[in-house]
């Protein structure tokens, strides 16, 4: 018998991942909205000097007024490309996400909602140091024609 509180917690992320193994993300533990992925959006603009092309899925978030508000404001540093609606078989950072949810029962049964996200960090800082996962992320069949253009 596994004695649990039967209270239930998460941790939310977000990630950019490279077909040349980078990875950049960010837990939070409040609801995403357009203000968290404005935060994102900034965070990502920050670490490079070229433009950025990101491609999102479309959530409502990322199609906000606040959004394509900021995007308006940075247009000369990052512009979002939309994946096909219902379609997260095309995204291969879902393929991330299923990795960080196979492994972290594994590693840590958390307890409070903090651990939770501490865990989170440490799996997503240790695929950092992984690239070739990431850039396997990529090869799956169904994302294969991302390397392909």
């Amino acid at each position: 018998m596994v004695r649990r509180t039967g209270n239930r917690f998460s941790a939310n992320t977000m990630s950019a991942i490279s077909t040349r193994g980078r990875m950049h993300f960010m837990v939070f533990t409040e609801p995403f909205d357009a203000t968290v992925m404005c935060r994102f959006l900034a965070r990502i603009v920050g670490l490079f000097y070229r433009k950025v092309h990101l491609i999102v899925d479309r959530h409502s978030a990322h199609r906000s007024k606040t959004v394509r508000s900021w995007l308006a404001d940075h247009e000369d540093k990052i512009e979002l490309h939309f994946l096909p609606a219902y379609s997260p078989e095309l995204n291969p950072d879902e393929l991330l996400n299923a990795d960080l949810k196979r492994s972290l029962p594994h590693t840590h049964r958390a307890r409070r909602r903090t651990e939770l996200a501490a865990e989170t960090r440490r799996f997503f800082h240790r695929r950092q140091r992984q690239p070739h996962f990431i850039t396997g992320y990529f090869t799956a069949p169904h994302v294969r024609y991302t390397l392909d253009e």
